[in-house]
């Protein structure tokens, strides 16, 4: 049988409740009775049941991970970041798929079940309406690769996605491309049209320059690759495109070498976000690098600021953003 609290309490001559107090963070409790309660613990092997202390403290520690794009393994990057930066800080991380999911009632509805201490939105493709139904719900939620606004309604952290888009453009207009296109994820996610407005807007000041677009369905390598081959039935391919994400660019690479197109020769390729399989030699992707260590990192740091302060006022943090010179462009 496992060890309870009313065990160890006997053996170090204390009350239950010293020894509740012990092991809650911020209880009174004397150093004397703090080692007769450890030293009992350690030597009858007791841990503290997280479950029954956040009877007490009302905290569970739980932090909802919102997510709806597991089929990108950037994500993995991401997930695996945030569970661990959380987990350092003793919380602990509760990873919930939204996959097609459309109602934000109905997620608020979930995470309210696990009584949550607080939500990270983890997602530049849910719609803005999950995080703000969680802020509704007086739950503390940052938006972690949202979209910035100068007025945001809850904490957004991440990228200025429209500035990404100018540093694409620029790129492919400084290595002297005459044709070029946007192939960007999902139409609706804004993410997508961010980068886009960037992308074209740059290209404006060129107006020599052939522009084209085109969407995949999803941030996803089959979907890069089945809208790269939709374009090689139609033929006219553009001299270079920014594919709005390391993953689509895998896949249009993909696509272009089943069918024998030469990259960088042929076809130039830069990407978003340099995950870590964009580095591999066998891919060798040119890239904007999202700097996702200091994004999830800031991330953590305001969900906890907002538990012990709810109130705190929203704010945006922007952190920018660098090529990756590898080889899908020509010099």
């Amino acid at each position: 049988m496992s060890v309870t609290l009313k065990d160890v309490a006997r053996k170090a001559g204390v009350s239950p409740s010293a020894v509740s107090r012990t092991f809650t963070d911020g209880a009174s409790v004397s150093d004397a009775t703090r080692e007769k309660v450890e030293v009992a613990a350690a030597a009858l092997g007791y841990t503290p049941n997280a479950l029954a202390s956040s009877l007490t403290t009302g905290r569970t520690r739980l932090i909802g991970l919102v997510s709806n794009n597991f089929h990108n393994p950037f994500f993995l990057e991401v997930f695996d970041l945030f569970t661990s930066g959380l987990q350092e800080r003793g919380l602990r991380p509760l990873l919930v798929n939204l996959t097609d999911e459309t109602d934000p009632a109905r997620t608020v509805r979930m995470l309210r079940e696990y009584s949550v201490d607080g939500v990270v939105v983890a997602s530049s493709t849910l719609a803005t309406d999950f995080a703000s139904a969680f802020r509704d719900a007086k739950i503390p939620v940052v938006h972690s690769f949202g979209r910035h606004t100068t007025t945001p309604e809850v904490h957004v952290v991440g990228i200025d996605n429209i500035e990404c888009g100018r540093i694409a453009a620029r790129e492919l207009v400084n290595r002297g491309y005459q044709s070029v296109a946007f192939l960007g994820g999902p139409v609706k996610a804004t993410s997508t049209q961010d980068r886009l407005e960037g992308f074209t807007n740059e290209m404006q000041k060129h107006s020599k320059i052939k522009v084209s677009q085109s969407f995949a369905e999803a941030y996803s390598f089959n979907a890069g690759r089945n809208e790269m081959s939709r374009l090689l039935l139609e033929g006219g391919l553009a001299e270079a495109y920014f594919c709005g994400d390391d993953v689509l660019s895998i896949g249009v690479l993909s696509a272009l070498e089943d069918s024998n197109i030469r990259v960088p020769e042929e076809v130039g390729i830069i990407g978003l976000n340099d995950m870590e399989m964009s580095g591999w030699e066998s891919i060798n992707l040119t890239t904007i690098k999202q700097p996702i260590e200091q994004i999830i990192s800031s991330s953590i740091e305001l969900v906890v600021a907002m538990i012990d302060d709810p109130e705190r006022y929203p704010e945006a943090r922007l952190f920018p953003t660098v090529v990756i010179e590898r080889g899908t462009l020509r010099n």
